[in-house]
């Protein structure tokens, strides 16, 4: 532009969220580095809802796992850090997993260095004081538990991003499920040949400022139906009441609500159009064959028993990654498939749908997803007298009792366990969350199998895994439980500040993706905790 325009231009250019040296080196070499003015916008925590921040890193699941790149940890580890400084230290950080002992060594660091950086006044050091309405920090690595995410999630919201998929709080939907949008229908008749073309797609707006969304969310898919039934029928009930309306203040009044029911019917038109075309999905002889295989798994039936269901789903031509989720999470749960009848699957995948997947299977391979029972990976799983050292590799055999992950008894409708979002089996990285925050709740249901959580008291958070040690240790991956203090005299000085009559927030951040339905047991947690827990994840959903 520079050579060929006789006017001169000024180039600036802007990283989000930081400027990195390579990037720089690059343009070094490119020769244009002294012609651009640089700078970074430090874009971190995107929100998406008022107790969801993301860092909508879609690619962080493969950079920590598979390509071993720490960026989304340092990413993480500045977005937090930005939160300490704003609202103070988190009094106490726990957490389970290799990359979040990393995060947690991280946030050390860095206020260490923020320390050594800054001068030392009053208002710098209150921002660097135990907060007085921050409660903790719980940290989960998601190799922790990678059998959750296999698993189909069977919340509505789960569903809608299984079957059209969820993107930035928005779902892109066929306009004959849910309509055309308003304002497209209004102006189609100007637009002449144009609008049809343009009205295929049409993009919905999933989050709380839609009410009828914000009900249906987190419920188990099984009773969908069934609230969208009575939401029908209250709008018909409310807007035949205007034939009842015999004074003019009665009309007035109804007049007022009329725009409240007409943006619920157009709601209501879309949840209905989107929950039909669910159902059209789960209905199907392959998703109920693959939902039995899932359980059948995750219950602890003897492996191999499934493997004619998993032959059929490649003879019938399923999706790729609905038989590659099964497998993993075979692998996953029962510590690797053996030899020969990986081999065969294997085989049956790369002449069923290409060759080019050779790369896909050495990918899962190197994630550790994927592996055969003779792989020295598969084999190694915690031992129970192991002390302080961090499993390599999620014992689910033995979770599976200390944890209570499998709930015969689900009530859909009136859940009283997290096990409703995937209609009996309890997310286990959700129970870790549990060990910490409802100690007695989890105590209660787990004391007839195991005596795990023995002496496990009502303390939450300010106890750490306290009562869980000896089921953490059968997690893969480091165990850790540490406190933040300040000086005395600007903790003093905080204290009186900022009162201690809130509620104090907990934060669960999940370093390498999070599914919907683990948001949907959060929140659960939440209400039963009264209080307010925050969920921080680097992407939204990584399987895709």
């Amino acid at each position: 532009m520079q050579r060929e325009s006789q006017t001169g231009h000024e180039f600036s250019i802007f990283w989000v969220p930081r400027r990195t040296i390579v990037s720089e080196k690059i343009l070094e070499e490119a020769g244009v580095l002294g012609d651009t003015s640089i700078a970074e916008f430090p874009l971190y925590f995107l929100p998406l809802e008022k107790d969801l921040l993301s860092l909508e890193l879609d690619d962080s699941f493969a950079d920590l796992y598979l390509r071993r790149d720490p960026t989304p940890t340092y990413l993480l580890a500045r977005a937090l850090m930005l939160i300490q400084q704003k609202h103070g230290l988190f009094p106490r950080i726990t957490g389970k997993g290799d990359n979040a002992k990393k995060l947690a060594d991280l946030l050390a660091r860095m206020r260490q260095e923020l320390i050594a950086g800054e001068d030392t006044n009053e208002s710098s050091k209150l921002g660097l004081t135990p907060s007085t309405t921050i409660e903790s920090l719980i940290v989960i690595d998601r190799e922790v538990d990678y059998a959750t995410p296999l698993l189909t999630q069977l919340t509505y919201e789960g569903l809608i991003d299984e079957v059209v998929g969820i993107q930035n709080n928005q779902a892109e939907v066929d306009s004959s499920i849910v309509g055309v949008a308003p304002q497209l229908a209004q102006g189609s008749s100007t637009t002449g040949g144009a609008a049809p073309a343009q009205a295929k797609k049409r993009k919905i707006l999933l989050d709380s400022s839609d009410k009828l969304y914000e009900q249906l969310r987190d419920t188990n898919f099984a009773i969908v139906g069934s609230l969208l039934n009575k939401v029908a029928r209250r709008l018909q009930t409310d807007y035949d009441s205007r034939h009842g309306t015999r004074t003019t203040a009665e009309l007035r009044d109804f007049v007022n609500k009329l725009p409240g029911y007409q943006a619920e019917q157009q709601s209501l038109k879309i949840h209905t159009g989107l929950a039909e075309e669910i159902m059209k999905h789960t209905r199907t002889d392959q998703f109920s064959r693959l939902l039995e295989v899932q359980q059948n798994l995750a219950a602890g039936a003897d492996p191999s028993s499934q493997h004619d269901a998993i032959e059929e789903l490649i003879s019938r031509d399923a999706p790729l990654a609905e038989v590659l989720r099964v497998l993993c999470l075979e692998s996953c749960i029962s510590g690797g498939i053996k030899q020969r009848e990986l081999e065969l699957f294997k085989k049956m995948i790369l002449q069923a749908y290409g060759y080019q997947h050779i790369l896909t299977l050495d990918a899962l391979e190197k994630l550790q997803l994927l592996l055969s029972r003779s792989s020295p990976v598969a084999s190694m799983i915690p031992m129970s007298g192991a002390g302080a050292a961090a499993g390599t590799k999620t014992n689910y055999t033995y979770l599976r009792k200390a944890l209570r992950l499998i709930v015969d008894e689900v009530n859909e409708h009136d859940p009283n366990d997290i096990a409703y979002v995937y209609s009996g089996y309890a997310p286990l990285s959700v129970r870790l969350v549990q060990c910490i925050l409802q100690k007695q709740y989890l105590t209660s249901i787990t004391r007839g199998g195991t005596n795990t959580a023995a002496g496990a008291g009502t303390g939450g958070a300010s106890q750490g895994w306290r009562g869980f040690d000896e089921a953490v240790k059968h997690v893969r991956g480091y165990t850790f439980d540490e406190i933040q203090k300040g000086e005395d005299k600007a903790v003093k000085a905080r204290a009186l500040l900022s009162g201690s009559g809130e509620k104090k927030i907990v934060f669960v951040v999940f370093l390498g993706g999070i599914t919907f339905t683990e948001i949907a047991a959060l929140r659960f947690i939440a209400k039963k905790e009264e209080g307010t827990i925050k969920v921080f994840q680097p992407p939204l959903t990584y399987w895709r």
